[in-house]
């Protein structure tokens, strides 16, 4: 349950003509803890909480424990959460065996995109396409449960 990833921002919408799905996301924090957070999310038609441990002091593994739940549940404990719910789709796009995901967000976080690798070590090499752009991992003001709280919009 231990998740590795990297994310970086996106610098052009060139990965939607090589994106092979796609999803529309919506998720609130139930709590969003910088030690702990647990997320609920609806991704279609399926549902998830999530809880996330803190990140290591180079920002690529966290502890990550998940389970789906049913999309009415999510929908109540959605209600619940605190204020500021991420709405954004995600395209998957496979770049030489691995996947990105590519978040494409919308409301008060609109024009921001962002690409996460999941990967299998801390030290797994993976070809970088030519519209990635910085790499931000680690950066705090890129995860989903800081953008609830500090929207794009407003930096």
């Amino acid at each position: 349950m231990l998740e590795i990833e990297r994310k970086f921002l996106v610098r052009s919408l060139a990965f939607k003509a090589l994106a092979f799905n796609s999803s529309r996301i919506k998720q609130g924090y139930l709590n969003s803890d910088v030690e702990r957070t647990t997320r609920i999310r609806v991704r279609d038609k399926e549902a998830f909480i999530t809880v996330k441990g803190k990140s290591s002091e180079n920002g690529m593994s966290r502890f990550e424990w998940e389970k789906q739940i049913e999309i009415s549940e999510a929908e109540s404990l959605l209600i619940l959460c605190e204020p500021g719910i991420i709405d954004k789709s995600r395209f998957l796009v496979d770049v030489d065996g691995h996947t990105f995901e590519v978040d494409v967000f919308y409301g008060e976080n609109e024009g921001l995109l962002l690409a996460e690798i999941e990967l299998n070590s801390e030290n797994e090499n993976f070809t970088k396409p030519n519209w990635l752009g910085e790499e931000v991992t680690g950066n705090n003001k890129y995860y989903n449960s800081y953008l609830s709280k500090h929207p794009y919009l407003h930096w």
